[in-house]
């Protein structure tokens, strides 16, 4: 189990020193500074000036107030030394309309280099007052060490002015600092020779200008060390308890937090190790990880290094990178290293120029803060004849304007931009003459890089940091504007020429000199030198959006300025944060999108933490089986095994424990067979009944009944049958005969599945043998799937834990009401809450609110959603924003804001079907509830919940397949209809194939009627056991019968010049082609080398998961393949069956195959939700589908199902010729008295149904009068009517297609 470490008392101590109790630490701090540490942008007079600033005080015009025309407003507090601030309040100005309504807080050591103030979740934004006198007190969350403090209005009261006092709350704050220069270190040398430890803290604060620098460095001779450096910005510790001589390299552990290190301001470490486990800490952001190796301790050798690692032999000298930058508090395990080194203590050595005090320059930065509008504009004085510009940039976008200027007349100007990660630089001589250079990759890595453009003999020089500079001659050039814009172009009006060929820079710039002369930031904010927009002066504000990593599931978080984005490549799963897998959960899933028999992928807890796992799915049988096999599943002979030295198996399945255990808890039935013969080979001892061998399950328990007989009994399926081949044995391997035995068995308590281990310890003696297999884990049905509850009174709920969904949440569910209104669920908290509800007969609602104010998600549907039918519904929320997805209605969708909270707080229990309030409850049926990867057994919970029951009533509420191929069951009076508007097939139960025979020359095609976009490209629902979802690219199906080869069977293009083709090559061998992306090859699967245009009707399913793409032909043929990309099939435009006329950019064997054309037989085609053949001949004349020559509707399909059901007929008939004599002899007689019943049952169903029907119509007229304010209790007392029916009737009710 991860332990959490606690500090060295001495540790805790030490905080205690630098700071006051935190009890104590809440005094005002304002108070005791002087009126002229209160300073501001502007004043908008003297009685508005910024020493009347003070909280509570009337003097003056009651407060600050800046001028009008100020861009940049601020007020600032210098508090005189470095303290600890604890909060911050402010007031308006006294008597007016003047109040600030939100600011933002800014800190800084030396009144330069600001950093701002972020609140959880990386807000930024502290809300203001509401009027001129009320305090608005914020704790702050997390108490900041500065000397100033700066409150920068954002918003203020629309009918006035910013006007603003202010006081901060905190304490004194005492601390030891170290400066280091880059060229010096500190060295603490150890009493002793070595120093081993099993237990060690270390803890500063430390800040940098400069990302690279080794902070903490000690090692030891046999190979132990620990390193703590920055590197690119980032802090990394590396760790080894490991003998190098003995264990070369293994212990080695390497972990790294945080980035943008080195923005000059002070972070937080803390190292905790005790043994091998270890706490790394930084800037409350921890990471937990254990050491590699045997090692336990850490043995350092000497000394300890500080800020550097000196050369031994050489002073001055050092093996890696220095630190620079300034150290405080710094602690190795309780010793005060800093003090020490002030006092001059002999265990301390500096190496250089080490001081006691915080004094490195610090260069002023400005942030670009918009893409389309920041710029910054400058004309030099006097005019130079030669061109030189340098500075420094940082960003994390691929594009932006970095410089424009115009070196000589006319037309001809210089870009310098960011492209594509490059940094370029083009030359335009006229608008079609240019020349460019670029250097650098990645430089949008949100690092420092520095910039040189010089000219020199008629040609400008690019340098990039350290690399060669690169040239672009010039030519003969007169005087230019000189004018240079930085990071974008001024509106037209006011910049000559100035163009900008991408958008604007957003970023930081830095040390910028133009013509060797530094450019004054301060004289630009202050109006006195150039032009300039949207810029923010004395601060850098560049974020790192992946820091924490938002994206799910190993998504890789790829950010730009304002944003970040998750790329799912290769993870299984999809969504803006990597949330959603893109499998099926179960085999049952991938029966009802339509496919058949084969490997798949399946995600049993959805966007739970389990990975995909690859399964058979067995979809033969009326059962849909998951099939896991493991590593042995051939027979194992056994001899020479005794209980001393025993045979031990261990098997080792395609899946992982949890992820067997997640498909054995979500399925109804699991077994395993044991096939197990005997020869002279015991399982128990017949003298005292003791186990000679057994078997483990997927916990590590052991267990020794076998298959057929329940857990707990020593026995064999032969006992339980009474047909052992000796009674007086409960097994027939215990008889011990020399012939062979046969215990054979299924083992069927799902709980103990799968077997992980057998033993086999009797098959020493002379003539003893066991042979023993153990077969894959069979498993069938999803018992979460039907999962559900009826709520018949208003007031009644499910409760649950709360909900758990800070930072993502995905809720799904089906309902069905005749309730106009209700409430599905809700989670409350402090100020947080989720609620999902039927809004009205045609609306649900999706509201939820984290902090940024209420949100409010509504579908509304143009039929009443309250009909008695299954709706699916699907909410999500993560921090890119939340969606709404109802039956197929239009998703709706809400971005999150911009820099706002992220983390949904709950703290209440989850309500299901009601509220706490007891009011608005729902009235209905819920299912299959899943809440971030786990479905809520809403069953279990109605047992003890009055006024909800377990199940729900009407015909379409079982697991059975009622309707096939992605038919949709549909409730009605007396029984339920298929839909199979989203199915290939046809037919009472979407059973029928629907086929159409192809002559030469004719074809289909069927044209999206919008842009098939990524969001569409998903089957609609098709059966109401699942939202079919279909989050597979493509689900493809068909069957054909054909003798032409080459031939065309089904090409798919789209608007971005992709294609998938499905074709018959010269040889008549099947292809599937798939080209995605138009710069590489495309990609050609041919699962099988034979000819399949042979006459005969063949099948193909195809299904794509992101690369994987599964290929089944018939039912023998199943092959898996993976794709060069995931890109999706975009926009698709049109899916064509059979010739191809016009152009197409296919490939030259694709062509050949269009031009032929398909003659033959297309049976039941399927893509995702669109059936090309069922479109054709039910919307005869639609704008959607357009036929080309003779189309004729076939029954290929049909008379092959006919041929397959007469062969299970035959093969129904063999088996049962098997059976004794007496039960196969049927007479004449007995056949036509079993007609007879057989007519006279269904008679009388057919009465039974017309009276029901009947009474329903007469209940129906006498209802009508009933008042209105009694509908609610009359929902209450259908549902609770027709709950006690349900279990009456289900049984002997037949159904039947109405």
């Amino acid at each position: 189990m991860l332990t959490v470490l606690t500090a060295l008392d001495l540790v805790k101590t030490t905080s205690c020193v630098t700071s006051k109790a935190a009890n104590n630490c809440e005094g005002p701090l304002g108070a005791a500074v002087p009126p002229s540490a209160f300073e501001s942008s502007t004043q908008l007079s003297e009685s508005h000036a910024p020493r009347l600033a003070r909280l509570n005080r009337r003097e003056g015009s009651g407060g600050w107030a800046p001028q009008r025309t100020d861009r940049n407003r601020w007020l600032q507090v210098d508090l005189r030394d470095r303290v600890e601030v604890t909060g911050v309040a402010t007031q308006g100005r006294h008597g007016s309309s003047d109040w600030v309504t939100s600011y933002q807080l800014m800190v800084s050591d030396t009144g330069r280099a600001w950093k701002r103030y972020r609140l959880e979740d990386g807000v930024t934004t502290f809300p203001g007052n509401s009027d001129a006198d009320g305090v608005v007190l914020h704790k702050l969350p997390h108490p900041v060490r500065t000397r100033y403090l700066r409150f920068v209005p954002l918003t203020w009261n629309p009918s006035g002015w910013v006007g603003l006092r202010i006081e901060a709350y905190g304490c004194s704050y005492k601390s030891d600092v170290a400066d280091f220069d880059g060229r010096s270190s500190l060295l603490y040398r150890f009493n002793q020779k070595s120093m081993s430890t099993v237990k060690d803290v270390i803890s500063l604060r430390f800040k940098s200008q400069k990302g690279e620098g080794v902070l903490v460095h000690g090692e030891g001779q046999r190979g132990d060390y620990i390193t703590l450096e920055l590197h690119q910005g980032r802090l990394a510790l590396h760790l080894n308890l490991d003998d190098a001589k003995l264990h070369s390299g293994s212990g080695h552990a390497s972990v790294t937090l945080g980035s943008l290190l080195d923005d000059q301001h002070w972070h937080s470490v803390l190292i905790e190790r005790f043994n091998k486990q270890v706490n790394f800490t930084l800037d409350r952001h921890t990471q937990h990880f254990r050491t590699r190796g045997d090692g336990d301790s850490l043995e350092v050798d000497y000394e300890l290094s500080i800020g550097g690692i000196p050369l031994p032999g050489k002073p001055g000298t050092f093996l890696r990178k220095n630190f620079q930058g300034c150290m405080e508090n710094l602690y190795y395990n309780g010793v005060n290293i800093i003090d020490l080194a002030k006092r001059r203590k002999p265990q301390i050595y500096s190496v250089g120029n080490v001081t006691f005090s915080c004094s490195e320059p610090q260069p002023v930065a400005t942030t670009f803060l918009s893409s389309s509008s920041s710029f910054l504009s400058l004309t030099p004085e006097p005019r130079a004849e030669s061109l030189s510009v340098h500075f420094q940039f940082r960003t994390w976008n691929r594009d932006g304007l970095l410089l424009f200027t115009q070196p000589g007349r006319g037309s001809e100007h210089l870009v310098l931009r960011l492209g594509g990660g490059q940094l370029r630089l083009t030359f335009h001589r006229s608008a079609l003459q240019r020349s460019e250079i670029s250097t650098g990759e990645s430089v949008n890595d949100g690092l420092w890089h520095s910039v040189s453009l010089t000219t020199r003999d008629r040609r400008i020089f690019l340098a990039l940091d350290s690399e060669p500079a690169s040239a672009i001659d010039l030519g003969d050039q007169g005087e230019g504007d000189r004018s240079f814009f930085f990071g974008g172009c001024p509106p037209s009006s006011g910049s000559p020429g100035c163009r900008n060929p991408t958008s604007a820079f957003q970023g930081c710039l830095r040390l910028l000199s133009i013509n060797n002369q530094p450019v004054d930031l301060f004289q630009v904010q202050q109006g006195l030198l150039g032009n300039y927009s949207d810029l923010q002066f004395d601060i850098c504000g560049i974020r790192d959006r992946c820091l924490p990593n938002f994206c799910e599931h190993g998504g890789r978080c790829v950010q730009s300025w304002s944003t970040f984005h998750c790329d799912c490549s290769g993870t299984g799963y999809s969504g803006p944060t990597c949330h959603n897998s893109i499998y099926e959960p179960s085999c049952e899933a991938y029966r009802q999108a339509g496919s058949s028999s084969g490997f798949f992928s399946i995600d049993p807890d959805g966007s739970g933490p389990l990975k995909p796992t690859l399964v058979y799915c067995n979809m033969t049988e009326d059962k849909v089986w998951t099939v896991v096999s493991h590593n042995s599943t051939e027979p194992v002979h056994v001899r020479g095994s005794t209980l001393q030295r025993p045979h031990v198996m261990r098997f080792n399945y395609s899946a992982s424990p949890e992820q067997l255990r997640a498909l054995v808890a979500t399925s109804e039935q699991c077994q395993q067979e044991v096939v197990y013969r005997c020869r002279k080979s015991r399982l128990f001892n017949t003298w005292d009944w003791s186990p000679l061998s057994w078997w483990v399950d997927s916990s590590g328990e052991k267990h020794t009944y076998w298959g057929g007989v329940l857990p707990g009994v020593q026995q064999c399926s032969c006992s339980l049958d009474e047909n052992c081949i000796d009674m007086n044995y409960f097994c027939n391997c215990d008889a011990d005969r020399e012939s062979w035995a046969n215990d054979t068995g299924v083992l069927s308590y799902k709980d103990h599945l799968p077997v992980r281990e057998i033993t086999i310890g009797d098959t020493n003696r002379t003539g003893s043998e066991a042979i023993y297999r153990i077969g894959p884990l069979h498993c069938y049905g999803d018992r979460f799937l039907w999962n559900a509850a009826s709520f018949y009174q208003e007031s009644s709920y499910l409760h649950f834990p709360t909900f758990q969904a800070e930072l993502s949440a995905d809720i799904s569910f089906y309902f069905k009401t005749t309730a106009p209104s209700g409430v599905f669920l809700e989670n409350m908290g402090v100020k947080d809450f989720f609620r999902m509800e039927l809004s009205s007969p045609s609306t649900v609602a999706f509201t939820f609110d984290v902090g940024n104010g209420p949100v409010v998600l509504a579908a509304k549907s143009h039929v009443p959603l309250n009909d008695k039918q299954w709706h699916y519904v699907r909410a999500e929320r993560h921090v890119k924003g939340a969606s709404l997805q109802v039956d197929q209605l239009p998703l709706r969708y809400a971005e999150a804001p911009a820099d706002g909270h992220l983390r949904l707080q709950l703290s209440s229990q989850l309500f299901v079907g009601g509220t706490a309030s007891r009011q608005r409850g729902f009235l209905g049926c819920i299912r299959a509830l899943t809440m971030n990867g786990i479905t809520l057994d809403l069953e279990e919970r109605a047992k003890m919940t009055p006024g909800v029951s377990s199940m729900c009533p009407g015909h379409c509420t079982g697991h059975g397949s009622l309707c096939h191929n992605r038919g949709r069951c549909i409730e009605s009076n007396n029984g339920y209809a298929c839909d199979c508007t989203h199915s290939a097939y046809g037919g009472p139960h979407c059973k029928t194939e629907v086929s159409i025979s192809f002559e030469r020359g004719s074809s289909l095609t069927y044209t999206f009627q919008e842009p098939f976009s990524v969001m569409h490209n998903r089957s609609t629902q098709s059966f109401p056991a699942y939202p079919d979802s279909s989050k597979s690219r493509e689900n493809v199906g068909f069957s054909f019968q054909t003798s032409q080869s080459p031939a065309m069977l089904l090409v798919t293009t789209t608007f971005h010049s992709q294609y998938m083709a499905i074709i018959l090559a010269h040889n008549g061998s099947l292809q599937i082609w798939y080209h995605l992306n138009k710069e590489k090859r495309p990609d050609v699967f041919t699962p099988l080398p034979v000819t399949l245009a042979d006459g005969l009707l063949h099948s193909v399913r195809i299904h794509r998961e992101g690369r994987d793409i599964h290929i089944q032909i018939d039912k023998d043929i199943n092959q898996k393949y993976t794709l060069s990309s995931d890109t999706e099939l975009n926009t698709i435009k049109a899916l064509t069956l059979g010739k191809v006329t016009g152009t197409m950019a296919v490939d030259e064997e694709v062509l050949q195959a269009a031009s032929q054309g398909f003659v033959g037989c297309l049976s039941s085609v399927q893509f995702n939700h669109v059936a090309p053949l069922k479109a054709a001949l039910l919307n005869r004349g639609s704008s959607l589908v357009s036929m080309r020559g003779r189309l004729v509707e076939s029954t290929c399909g049909s008379s092959a199902d006919m041929t397959t059901s007469h062969s299970l007929s035959d093969s129904e008939k063999s088996d049962r010729g098997k059976e004794p004599l007496t039960n196969a002899v049927q007479s004449d007689s007995a056949v036509i008295a079993g007609v007879i019943a057989a007519v006279v049952f269904i008679t009388l169903c057919m009465a039974a149904v017309m009276i029901r029907f009947l009474y329903q119509h007469r209940q129906a007229r006498m209802a009508e009068p009933i008042k209105e304010k009694n509908h609610r209790h009359g929902l209450e007392t259908a549902y609770r009517t027709e709950l006690d029916l349900q279990n009456a009737v289900r049984d002997s009710r037949k159904e039947y297609y109405i």
